[in-house]
C-alpha cells in the first residue's frame, strides 16, 4: 500500500468505507468463496445420511457418522447386528419423546460431539467468519460488520467451550480407532478389505487435526513457565513441539480429516446398499 492511500482522507487506517471494499488487487475472495462452499457442502452430505438412518454398516464396517452406535433398529436396511449397539434396541420411552418429524436414526444421538470440537476450533472460527458472516472476508477487507466490536458474547459465548468439546473429540478418536480395528474381523476371522483401510485412515487423520488443536497446545505444555526446570515438564515440552508441528498444518489438516470422514460414511453407504463391491480377503 502508497503512503498516498495511507493518507487518503476516504479510507480508515488503510479501510476503504463500504461494504468489501478494499485496497487489496488480490483475488481474495477465493479462499472464503471455496471454503463456505466446501463445508456447506460437507453440512448438506453429513445431513442427509443422518436423516438416512439405515445402511450404515456393511461387514464389519460402521460408518462415523453413527458411531459409537448407542440403539438400533435391526428392521431398517444396512443396520448394524444388535450385538455392536452399546444399549441394545431403541428403548420405547426414548421412542415416545422423539419429535414425529425426525427421523429415528442413531446419527442424531452423538454427531453434536464432533460437531461441537469443529464448530469451536479457531481454525473453523476464522473460515466462518469470513465466508459466512463477513467479519470481515478477510484481511484489509471492510466486512459487514457495523458498531462496537463485543467479542464472542451472546450466541458466540459458546465457543468458550472449545477447551472442554477436546476431550469429547480425543473420546471419539478412540471410539473409531476402536472401530477400525473390529474392522480387519469378520465371522471371526481376521482379514482386511479396503473398507479396512478406510476406516484405519480416518481416526489416524482425526488424530492429526485433534492432537494438534491449540487447546491440546496449551494441555500438554503452554502452561508451563518453564520446560527444563524437571522431567516431566521436559516429556511436557517434547509432547508440546510434536503438537506445535502439526498445529503448523492444522487448516490442512482441518479439511483433510473433514472430507475423509464424509468419505468413509459414503463408502460404508456404497457398499451396505450392494453400489461398490468392497475388495477383502473374506471372499
Amino acid at each position: 500500500m502508497t503512503p498516498e492511500k495511507m493518507t487518503d482522507p476516504k479510507s480508515t487506517g488503510g479501510h476503504l468505507p463500504g461494504y468489501l471494499a478494499t485496497q487489496r488487487n488480490d483475488r481474495w475472495w477465493i479462499e472464503p468463496l471455496l471454503t463456505g462452499l466446501g463445508f456447506a457442502l460437507f453440512v448438506a452430505y453429513s445431513t442427509w445420511a443422518a436423516f438416512q438412518g439405515a445402511h450404515y454398516w456393511a461387514g464389519s464396517y460402521l460408518s462415523p457418522f453413527y458411531s459409537p452406535l448407542l440403539f438400533i433398529d435391526p428392521s431398517v436396511p444396512g443396520a448394524a447386528p444388535i450385538e455392536h449397539a452399546w444399549f441394545g434396541l431403541w428403548p420405547d420411552s426414548l421412542r415416545a419423546i422423539w419429535p414425529s418429524w425426525l427421523p429415528i436414526s442413531p446419527a442424531f444421538l452423538i454427531l453434536a460431539g464432533p460437531l461441537g470440537f469443529r464448530g469451536t476450533c479457531y481454525y473453523y472460527r476464522k473460515f466462518y467468519y469470513r465466508a459466512y458472516f463477513s467479519s470481515p472476508s478477510g484481511c484489509g477487507i471492510e466486512g459487514a460488520r457495523k458498531g462496537k466490536y463485543r467479542g464472542e458474547t451472546g450466541l458466540f459465548l459458546i465457543q468458550n467451550l472449545h477447551r472442554y468439546t477436546l476431550y469429547v473429540a480425543i473420546a471419539y478418536i478412540v471410539i473409531l480407532y476402536y472401530d477400525a480395528y473390529h474392522s480387519f474381523f469378520r465371522d471371526g476371522e481376521v482379514g482386511v478389505g479396503v473398507g479396512s483401510i478406510v476406516m484405519l485412515i480416518n481416526p489416524t487423520l482425526l488424530s492429526f487435526y485433534t492432537l494438534g488443536c491449540h487447546s491440546f497446545r496449551h494441555l500438554i505444555g503452554g502452561r508451563l513457565n518453564c520446560f527444563s526446570c524437571n522431567a516431566v515438564a521436559e516429556m511436557s515440552h517434547g509432547g508440546w513441539k510434536k503438537a506445535s508441528g502439526l498445529n503448523r498444518r492444522h487448516m490442512m489438516w482441518a479439511w483433510i480429516s473433514l472430507v475423509w470422514v464424509g468419505f468413509t460414511d459414503f463408502y460404508v453407504r456404497m457398499v451396505s446398499m450392494g453400489i461398490w463391491q468392497d475388495w477383502n480377503t473374506w471372499g
